[in-house]
């Protein structure tokens, strides 16, 4: 099995979903991507590069896809649960709003540099909204080498006012996940 480690994030509601919602919904469709998927907290945090625009809502998500998985097909798979939460790349403003944005940041140990997909993410290292919700889900044990490296890219950056969301919106997030992956609700 190959590790992988994503980023995600949204600024933008879609179809009357609030941005936790849609994280929500998200996870619950990378559940049924990746084994053993492991959700983040929800962390709010302002937006980078281009400023001008409401605060983002970041979560890292953690699994497993089977030896041989295709990376680009994995991001393929990824782009169109963008695209369902209401992402249309060809009308957005380069880092601007968006409903949904899912960034492979790790696969295994794999390293790809081609335009449509770069690993590790070459931006990963800048983003406190990327590192800190993953050093929260990353072992100690097993994710050993990626942790201490996230953490030390951590650890240089300057604050950059990332934060946990309030106890109220975790408690609605991770209700509206495990109802989706459970099928309990509607995802």
């Amino acid at each position: 099995m190959i590790p992988v480690l994503l980023g995600l994030g949204s600024n933008a509601e879609f179809g009357g979903r609030s941005c936790i919602e849609l994280l929500a919904t998200a996870g619950c469709r990378l559940a049924s991507l990746l084994t053993d998927a492991v959700f983040s907290s929800v962390y709010e945090s302002k937006a980078m590069y281009v400023t001008k625009q409401a605060n983002f809502y970041n979560m890292a998500a953690k699994g497993f896809v089977p030896d041989g998985t295709d990376p680009f097909a994995l991001l393929s798979d990824l782009n169109a649960i963008e695209a369902e939460l209401g992402r249309d790349r060809s009308k957005e403003i380069r880092f601007g709003p968006r409903s949904m944005d899912i960034d492979i940041e790790e696969f295994g140990a794999q390293v790809i540099d081609t335009p449509r997909l770069q690993v590790p993410h070459p931006r990963m290292r800048e983003r406190e909204f990327v590192l800190i919700p993953a050093l929260e889900i990353l072992d100690e044990s097993a994710d050993c080498k990626i942790r201490e490296t996230l953490f030390a890219y951590a650890r240089a950056l300057p604050s950059q006012g990332v934060a946990k969301c309030p106890e109220q919106i975790q408690t609605s997030f991770r209700s509206l996940l495990e109802g989706g992956i459970h099928g309990s609700k509607s995802c």
